[in-house]
């Protein structure tokens, strides 16, 4: 296949009505489109819409994916519920992140122009997997946009003492894995990087027992205005109660804080962390060369004996092949030659064998083919 390009957005905040997908229809015929999702593949041609327009009126997620190498990731976001100069902080040297607004909308553009490809890709699966990251940004983890900035790492954009903006990323979630794989980020810096936690609680969901605390503690105008917002259908209530609890917490946490890394230390810990997968790495595959050449040796090994036990049988089914004048007789009947030397080469019986082999030879001197294949025998 010459060119394949995968489209897919997701409505998560509002399903779409009848006349938005109809409007949709109108710019794809082929397209699958339900109450939440838009889907369409192209092996020729290209998409009629814009997917920022797209992602600005109906859509909270967008994939793109091109067998080329091209991937993007879109992500409307709630305005409210972002602390814009914080984001524009990890972004400020992120070159292939940009941010707009959208009405009271923030929506994430991430693009890559020429990803990794190592397999074929439908791109079917990949939305699924990273849908769960902008639930997260909402809750409040912001270990999404640390990848980011670590992609301008490995772009060389900072000097060795420039701080990491969290403490770490660890340990990380099927999501995030998922978004380093799919814009084929650096795993030894990523892995480096999640050698820390980015705050005390992450990765160690809140007990239920926990949550109840935070929430009884709570005002009444605090749970009557979450409840006021649930009760008219905000979508976002879950993630905002859930960076409360988080929020809450965190405060009540009595671990230090964590020290930012540099660049410098990350990057040669990420060295380091190459070095070692790379040994790795290696041992392993010289260990499964080695069980591969034993295999080989052992089924060798068991094909020589079954020679040995036909006795002189071999060298008459030798004769025989040779008498065939054929290229598949002359063949098969030089395999077992081969294989004789070799038994005549462990037994000490090489002079036998050459003697045997020499008769053969004046015998059938005239059969040019069969003999050509015999001169790397000496």
């Amino acid at each position: 296949m010459s060119e394949y390009q995968y489209y897919e957005f997701q409505a998560i905040d509002r399903p779409l009505g009848e006349a938005d997908r109809k409007a949709l229809r109108d710019l794809s015929t082929r397209a699958r489109i339900t109450a939440t999702s838009f889907t369409n593949s192209y092996e020729w041609g290209n998409f009629k819409g814009d997917p920022a327009k797209l992602m600005e009126r109906w859509f909270d997620l967008h994939l793109y994916l091109a067998n080329w190498g091209s991937r993007r990731l879109m992500v409307r976001l709630p305005a409210r519920l972002l602390d814009r100069r914080l984001l524009d902080a990890f972004l400020a040297d992120v070159d292939c992140a940009t941010t707009s607004v959208a009405d009271e909308n923030v929506i994430l553009d991430i693009f890559v122009e020429e990803a990794e490809v190592e397999d074929w890709d439908d791109g079917s699966r990949w939305l699924a997997a990273l849908a769960p990251l902008r639930a997260d940004v909402l809750a409040g983890d912001l270990r999404l946009f640390y990848l980011l900035w670590l992609t301008a790492v490995g772009a060389d954009a900072f000097g060795p003492d420039e701080l990491e903006p969290l403490p770490g990323i660890g340990p990380m979630t099927g999501a995030l894995e998922a978004f380093v794989n799919f814009f084929d980020i650096d795993r030894d810096l990523v892995a480096a990087a999640a050698e820390r936690s980015a705050d005390p609680i992450l990765g160690t969901p809140a007990s239920p027992a926990a949550s109840h605390r935070i929430v009884a503690a709570m005002t009444d105008r605090e749970k009557t205005d979450f409840l006021v917002r649930l009760l008219d259908g905000d979508a976002h209530v879950p993630f905002e109660l859930r960076a409360f609890v988080r929020q809450r917490l965190i405060a009540k946490c009595d671990a230090s804080p964590i020290a930012a890394r540099t660049v410098g230390e990350l990057r040669s810990r990420g060295a380091a962390i190459r070095r070692e997968r790379e040994r790795a790495e290696a041992e392993r595959d010289a260990a499964e060369r080695k069980r591969r050449e034993a295999e080989a040796e052992k089924v060798r090994r068991e094909h020589l004996d079954a020679i040995v036990r036909r006795g002189e049988t071999v060298w008459r089914e030798i004769d025989a092949k040779i008498e065939r004048r054929n290229a598949a007789g002359y063949d098969k009947a030089a395999s077992l030659l081969f294989e004789l030397r070799a038994i005549a080469e462990e037994k000490g019986e090489t002079g036998s064998f050459d003697r045997r082999l020499q008769t053969i030879r004046v015998l059938h001197a005239r059969k040019g083919r069969f003999i050509e294949r015999l001169k790397t025998l000496g």
